[in-house]
This record gives structure tokens, sequence and C-alpha cells, in this order.
């Protein structure tokens, strides 16, 4: 490794330094120049490549499982292991998780709704059951709040909205951009927890006028909207956790950009047989 750091940065610093900081002699360094490297080691040289590209392309979101699925179906079929092993030796590091609290208050006394879920996030084609869930994303303006309402047949986001205020709108406009991009489907589950914005008066009405039906999760467990906890956490990962965002449009655009770019149409899910929820979606139609 140390040769071949040093193979990289010819150019840009002296030979005969790097040997020394690396401590390497320049002779050894001129005969492994000269060797013929083996056939293992030339592919090996070929694949990190591939996985340097993949891994930057996705902005560090994909680790060893996801980047060995691009490469297969680029036609370079490779082990998860091997790409593992070959990202260590990069130091190619993906998103590293962290927990998030909740944000909805549940501590209200409006009505709520019975739990049809139980915790069966499968759904057999689209437009059977939704979830839909409020996060949030901090800014140097303030907390940015986003509503985002999931398909559970392909995970695909359907419908989303954004706001410096986390109100009965913001849910109410994340359904409304689902209802327009599905065509106004009926007799769809819409399952979320108990949060004031989804138990008001205002959310439930639309519900009713568009022949929806409601379902929440059991009070203070977050196993029964783990689809949505799941989604919210991904997006924290791969695409919040780390950045310092100095507007609220800044945050916005980084939202958009991995919803309708990344998530939807490029994101490889296990869940989907390592497809993206709109490949998934066109397989089945087709």
């Amino acid at each position: 490794m140390k040769y071949t750091t040093i193979q990289q940065h010819e150019g840009q610093h002296a030979i005969s330094l790097m040997c020394r900081a690396l401590s390497v002699s320049r002779s050894g360094y001129g005969h492994w120049k000269r060797r013929k490297p083996s056939v293992r080691a030339q592919e090996n040289m070929q694949l990190d490549v591939k996985i340097h590209d993949v891994f930057h392309a996705q902005k560090g979101r994909a680790g060893a499982p996801r980047i060995a699925q691009v490469l297969c179906n680029q036609g370079m079929p490779v082990s998860k292991h091997r790409v593992a092993k070959r990202m260590q030796q990069q130091g190619l590091v993906a998103k590293a998780g962290r927990k998030f609290k909740a944000t909805t208050n549940s501590k209200h006394n409006l009505p709520v709704a019975e739990n049809l879920l139980e915790q069966n996030f499968y759904a057999a084609k689209p437009n059977q059951k939704w979830v839909s869930d409020i996060t949030y994303i901090e800014t140097r303006e303030g907390w940015l709040y986003l509503a985002v309402v999931m398909d559970l047949h392909s995970r695909l986001v359907v419908g989303w909205s954004m706001s410096d205020r986390m109100s009965k709108t913001l849910v109410m406009d994340a359904l409304k951009m689902a209802l327009w991009r599905r065509k106004m489907p009926r007799n769809v589950i819409v399952h979320s927890d108990r949060g004031s914005q989804y138990c008001s008066h205002a959310y439930q009405r639309l519900l009713q006028k568009h022949a929806l039906v409601c379902s929440m999760s059991k009070k203070g467990d977050c196993y029964d909207n783990a689809a949505m906890e799941s989604w919210n956490h991904s997006l924290k990962v791969e695409s919040i956790h780390g950045e310092h965002f100095a507007t609220r449009a800044e945050a916005m655009a980084a939202v958009f950009e991995y919803i309708d770019i990344y998530y939807n149409r490029q994101r490889l899910h296990s869940f989907l047989g390592y497809l993206s929820p709109e490949a998934f979606e066109a397989q089945k139609v087709s």
C-alpha cells in the first residue's frame, strides 16, 4: 500500500521525500514499479477504481452490500465481502448511524384511531398501506420540519412537505401530494403515530374526504411505525448527519435531492431484492 500511495502521488511530490516519509527505500520502490503485478493485483486495482467511483457517486451513503449489487448490475460480479475488504484498504467508510429522538407530541385529548397494521408492513400491491411521520432538520435559521408519506408496497416516498412549523398543515400537505401523485386512490390505510397533527380534526376530515382509512400506533410504541422510523434514520444518516445547513432553503434542497433523485430512483433496498423503489414498481407493472 505504501508503494501504491507513492505511485498515486508521483508528480505532486518528490519520490525521495515520499519514500523517507513512508519509511521505504527508493530502490525498493523502483523494484516494485518494474515488477509486473499479479492478475489478482491488477483485478483489485480495477475493482478499487470502480468501488471508489460508486462510493463517491452515492456521496458515501452506500456500504459494501449495496456497492457490490451496483457493480453486479454493471456486469462486474463481486461479493460484498471482497468489496468490504477493498473499501477498508482504501479507507472508504459509509456514513455511520446515530439515534434521533421522536418529534410529534402525543399528549393531547384528541380522538385516536385503532392500530390496523399491527406491525405488518407488507403490502401486496401499491396504495394498500401508506405510513407517515414527521422528522426534523437543524439549520442556523432554526428547525426545518419534514412530513413524509411512504407506500409500504415499494417503500416509495409518494408525498412530502417541509415547513418551519410542525403543524397540521405540514402533514396535510404531504398527504395531498401523495394523493395527487397516486391519482387519488381510495380505501388506502394511512398509518401514523398519535401526534396531535395526525389526530387534528382538519387532518381527519381530509382522510374522510378521500375515503382513506386511518390507523395509528399504540402509545409510545416506536415499533408500530418501524418502516417509517427506518426511513427517517436512513435520511438522517445518508443525507443530514455531518452537514451544516446555513438556511432552511439549503436543507430543503438536500432533502429534495435525497428523496426524489437518490432514494426513490437510485437507492437499492434490501427489502426489494436490491432494487430501487421506482425500479421495483416498474418491474411489477411490466
